[in-house]
């Protein structure tokens, strides 16, 4: 059958008045201009809109603020660009706030802090040093790094744990800007989540798979019961892409084994772009049905800061 060119009748469409319908962006969430001068960074908060990832950043806010005051535990998982791009500084005043109730790291991540205990300095050239064979291969983060962790380990450490006994005994020049020295000196828990081959540390010849491997196990157990304890508590995971989802999913599913519901628990994944690993297995897997999964996309060097700044305390 064929069609021909005939309008549409409108003239029995069915309307309904404006102010019956749900609108999502509303005028009484809209933003309100910040105060002249220098209004200060909760002004600035509350004057973002209700609106989206400003509503999202509110509410991530008040959660931090909720656990602290309730003593729910903050549990931040650490990339290696969050400390490279020299947010140390942020995190250890965050720590001395109360805000940190453990922290949960990949191997890149402590090679950068512990870089920047020794030396105040890190992250090489890679595209001007793999060519000469170079990558990868000062002799301090090497050496001292594996033996670090080897002894730890031969002590029943977790790498974590060996590595801040390190620096606590060496209190290295530039201690004060490293997040494992102000784990060590305020006694807050500290995993390391290796996959072995991704770190520099693998290429040197005092590289143990074994510490290693224990080490990280380790480590992993730990974690487990870091997150068990988060009931209407929160989850940070910031600059990790593939490892740290994939453990804190793994330690959920272990929680929850035990009968552990961890009700009311609150994730939130705050990266420079959005990926796969991330939004499903921190913000929308474990707290299906029983919590809030929020995720904050922005520059690390930009989002922490902010962030820190906003909570009281």
């Amino acid at each position: 059958m064929k069609f021909d060119y005939e309008e549409f009748d409108l003239s029995a469409v069915r309307t309904y008045p404006l102010k019956s319908r749900p609108s999502k962006a509303r005028a009484e969430d809209f933003a309100k201009p910040a105060s002249g001068g220098s209004p200060g960074v909760a002004a600035f908060v509350d004057s973002l809109p209700d609106i989206l990832a400003a509503s999202d950043f509110k509410k991530i806010v008040r959660a931090l603020d909720d656990a602290r005051r309730a003593d729910a535990g903050i549990v931040w998982g650490l990339g290696a660009h969050v400390i490279k791009t020299g947010l140390g500084p942020v995190l250890i005043d965050l720590m001395e706030r109360g805000f940190v109730s453990a922290i949960a790291t990949n191997g890149a991540a402590v090679i950068h802090d512990f870089e920047i205990a020794l030396s105040g300095a890190t992250s090489e050239d890679v595209d001007q040093s793999l060519g000469p064979g170079n990558f990868g291969m000062a002799d301090e983060t090497g050496r001292l790094l594996n033996g670090a962790i080897n002894d730890g380990v031969a002590d029943g450490l977790g790498v974590g744990q060996a590595v801040t006994r390190f620096l606590a005994a060496k209190q290295p020049q530039h201690a004060r800007s490293s997040v494992l020295a102000a784990a060590a000196r305020l006694e807050i828990p500290l995993t390391v989540h290796v996959a072995i081959g991704t770190d520099i540390i693998h290429m040197h010849p005092a590289a143990s798979g074994a510490a290693l491997g224990e080490g990280s196990l380790r480590d992993f157990r730990y974690f487990v019961t870091n997150v068990a304890r988060l009931e209407r508590g929160v989850y940070l995971n910031c600059g990790s892409a593939v490892v740290l989802p994939e453990v804190f999913l793994k330690a959920v599913a272990l929680a929850r084994n035990r009968g552990l519901a961890l009700a009311g628990l609150t994730t939130v994944n705050l990266d420079f772009i959005r990926s796969y690993r991330p939004q499903t297995n921190v913000v929308s897997r474990p707290t299906a049905g029983t919590g809030h999964g929020y995720s904050l996309v922005g520059h690390h060097e930009i989002m922490i800061p902010l962030l820190a700044a906003a909570l009281r305390g």
